[in-house]
């Protein structure tokens, strides 16, 4: 991955680690000879030509300044692979969540994998990237200092492994210990960021005041991260603990190797640059086992938590792009038809719809009323095939929703969702985004404001059409009523043959909502058009209005024949508009 995307500065970073694992090897060379030089001046009392001296000293000068600038080399190097990297993976992640289908957003395993996957991903391969290469760097400068300490005898790079083996046996336990325990608090690390949200966000501020929610959620965040803390300072401590006793052995075995270089120097067998470098080598070879493992630590690390970012990349939906599939006309012929389908949510025994059929005709405005969970909205999920019925089939034009590429069904249908999304653009783009790939004008943009009653909304902002939209960016805030208006703007801008919408006019005041109906009838010509709503006023403009009651319709008909019925409809109609008249009295008389 990290090839793919920054292969130039990647051959770059492999050349300067090679420099950089070379110089120590010099620094050592360069550190006996001046030893043996200083020795030999100190012997022969002869300080008069210190040329020799002069020469060492500045090679030695010269590679430290060699590190030096291939450290700061390196830094710039591995700063640019970092940005590279990230914004890899980030495009990695998004486009797989992007892909994956509604059904992974009803499950908490999904949450949990992106959870980890965004936590680890950002850092991780750049942290992997810079322990790999300070492991190939180390391990290059370790070989030599071997080749070194071989001089002095076979058994010297032996004594030196065993002394750190006990570093390589904690740190592999103590990374596996933090990868389950990370693994293991997943959930408890989402509460925390979702208690972090709500204390933090504008959406939930004015409830947070309100019901002084703010020191309940507090305690909560507070709680958890006691915990967390606890239990981390506890494996910290017996890793520090740990790591304490493996240095005293490291100290030991140093001890002994250099009481043994003493006695060959009173022998006689040794010099006094041998000493130094068989210290130096000694020395730099414990630092560089140690620091090999700790690198090879944090590789195996960083290696198990990147399985996390795999894991979450290796997710498959359901509905993938079929190599045989069928095509949708411009507009409908027949219509749309729910055969025999039953369904209930991935995770929830209770099923939604059962054995429900139906057929709404091409052209036709139909209207579903009914009580909250009745399996109204589920139907609008159905036939965007947003999920797939766990039994029977769903029929466009004759066409089974599983025969159609998901994007050209979606290119067909233009849907408002109860809960719009705000995007934080400007107006225009709000509005624009309901169909880009068409690249929209200005009139069209306008014409779909004006049909949804936006365009006066939208001229009272500073700047009309070209005001930014949203606090977040220090933009200018909308009534809820008014980002549905823009929200209906963007559904009407797709012209689609299956235009949708869930509560249109539920943010409405009763002025508007008489507004914009005498419009829709004129925006739907033409089109097969769905509502879903609570309000009788707006579902009576259809055709044909079903009431459904515990996902199944119990009454079909247009709004005066279900009076006539003196049913479900009918009572509700009646309580509906006894409200209204109170609404409106009320309004009279304030």
């Amino acid at each position: 991955m990290i090839w793919a995307c920054s292969r130039p500065w990647t051959v770059a970073w492999a050349c300067l680690l090679f420099l950089q694992g070379l110089l120590p090897i010099a620094l050592v060379f360069l550190s006996g000879a001046l030893a043996d030089a200083l020795g030999a001046s100190i012997r022969s009392s002869n300080w008069a030509h210190p040329s020799q001296l002069l020469l060492v000293s500045g090679l030695i000068v010269l590679v430290l300044l060699g590190m030096q600038s291939l450290n700061s080399l390196l830094g710039w190097v591995r700063s640019v692979q970092a940005e590279m990297v990230q914004d890899h993976i980030s495009d990695r992640i998004h486009a797989k969540a992007i892909e994956l289908d509604l059904s992974f957003y009803d499950s908490p395993n999904y949450y949990d994998r992106l959870y980890r996957a965004r936590t680890d991903a950002y850092d991780r391969p750049v942290a992997l990237l810079e322990n790999a290469g300070s492991l190939l760097q180390n391990a290059l400068t370790f070989v030599a200092m071997g080749a070194i300490l071989l001089r002095f005898g076979a058994w010297l790079p032996v004594v030196l492994f065993l002394g750190m083996a006990p570093v390589l046996f904690i740190i592999t336990r103590f990374t596996l210990r933090e990868y389950h325990w990370l693994n293991q608090n997943t959930e408890s690390r989402r509460r925390t960021s979702y208690f972090d949200w709500m204390l933090t966000d504008r959406e939930t501020a004015a409830e947070m005041r309100l019901f002084s929610l703010g020191g309940l959620f507090r305690t909560s965040y507070q709680s958890i991260r006691l915990r967390l803390r606890t239990e981390r300072a506890a494996l910290t401590r017996g890793q520090a603990f740990a790591e304490l006793a493996a240095g005293a052995v490291a100290l030991l075995s140093m001890g002994l190797v250099m009481l043994w270089m003493v006695r060959r120097m009173v022998a006689g067998q040794a010099t006094l640059g041998e000493a130094a470098i068989l210290y130096q080598a000694f020395s730099q070879g414990q630092r560089l086992i140690q620091t090999l493992l700790g690198s090879a630590g944090q590789v195996f690390r960083n290696v198990l938590f990147i399985e996390n970012l795999f894991e979450f990349l290796k997710l498959q939906p359901k509905h993938a792009a079929l190599s045989d599939v069928k095509h949708l006309d411009k507009a409908l012929h027949s219509g749309i038809r729910f055969e025999n389908v039953s369904f209930r949510y991935p995770g929830s025994e209770q099923p939604v719809l059962h054995d429900f059929n139906l057929t709404i005709p091409a052209g036709q405005v139909v209207a579903f009323v009914g009580e909250n969970g009745a399996g109204k909205s589920t139907l609008i999920k159905l036939v965007c095939r947003f999920y797939d019925p766990d039994e029977g089939r769903i029929r466009i034009d004759g066409i089974n929703l599983r025969e159609l590429d998901p994007l050209e069904l979606w290119r067909s249908v233009s849907v408002l969702f109860q809960e719009p999304v705000h995007y934080y653009e400007t107006a225009g783009r709000n509005i624009a985004y309901g169909d880009l790939a068409s690249q929209p004008s200005d009139k069209q943009i306008l014409d779909a404001a004006r049909a949804a009653g936006a365009h006066e909304v939208i001229m009272r902002l500073p700047q009309g059409y070209q005001t930014l939209l949203g606090k977040w960016f220090g933009g200018a805030e909308l009534s809820t009523g008014e980002w549905q208006r823009l929200a209906l703007a963007r559904a009407f801008l797709r012209q689609a043959p299956v235009l949708i919408l869930d509560e249109p006019t539920s943010a409405m005041d009763s002025w508007a909502e008489a507004d914009w109906m005498c419009r829709f009838r004129e925006l739907a010509e033409g089109r097969t058009a769905i509502l879903v709503t609570h309000r009788f006023t707006t579902a009576m403009q259809a055709d044909v209005i079903h009431v459904m009651f515990d996902g199944r319709i119990v009454e079909s008909g247009a709004h005066a024949e279900l009076l006539a019925l003196n049913g479900k409809y009918a009572v509700s109609w009646r309580q509906q508009m006894r409200s209204l008249e109170k609404e409106d009295l009320s309004r009279l008389f304030a």
